[in-house]
């Protein structure tokens, strides 16, 4: 049995990403799988790694609940929008108090690259945007997904991370939405 964690980093309950999470959610109950879920949002926290990584901030309860849901997972599922070439500042704040030094990577002395924590894990990242992807690739050369994937996830061992990069949301059709949604049910079907 496959352990899927469903994690949803947009603030906006009444948004299309949580539309599509649910959907991902919706698929993958038709499977044998366990589903977990975090909505960021909805956590008790304080967004700030006030201290950097020079001395611990205690981890309120909601990220110890978090961290044990990551740790337990054997496939992670990331629905965020792109805001300003990258994630939403509370998706951010909670990577920022979750992904630490010796929960998700141990760094080791005189190496330039740790330990990585959280290897044997998988990933995707559903991800949407007012870019157009063609913008995003050429032009930004993805910022977003070049951080998350590479300097977060895959530095903590996570690999593959697959991406289902979905736009342009503010002038799609309820016909386009719908395709989209069914896009990620599919995902959630075949637990990708």
């Amino acid at each position: 049995m496959k352990n899927i964690l469903l994690i949803n980093g947009h603030p906006d309950k009444e948004s299309f990403n949580h539309a599509l999470a649910a959907s991902y959610k919706k698929g993958a109950l038709e499977t044998n799988a366990t589903i977990e879920e975090i909505t960021i949002v909805d956590l008790n926290f304080n967004p700030t790694l006030k201290y950097g990584y020079r001395k611990r901030t205690e981890l309120e309860p909601d990220l110890l609940e978090s961290l044990a849901k990551i740790k337990k997972a054997d496939h992670i599922v990331w629905v965020f929008p792109v805001w300003w070439a990258s994630y939403p500042a509370i998706m951010k704040g909670f990577i920022d108090r979750t992904f630490l030094p010796g929960i998700t990577f141990q760094p080791i002395e005189g190496k330039p690259f740790p330990e990585k924590l959280l290897k044997g894990k998988t990933s995707r990242l559903i991800i949407t945007s007012d870019t157009p992807g063609w913008y995003d690739y050429l032009f930004m050369k993805r910022p977003a997904i070049r951080q998350f994937k590479k300097g977060t996830l895959e530095f903590c061992g996570i690999k593959p991370v697959k991406i289902t990069f979905l736009s342009v949301i503010k002038n799609s059709t309820s016909e386009q939405r719908n395709l989209w949604l069914q896009k990620v049910y599919t995902l959630g079907k075949n637990l990708q």
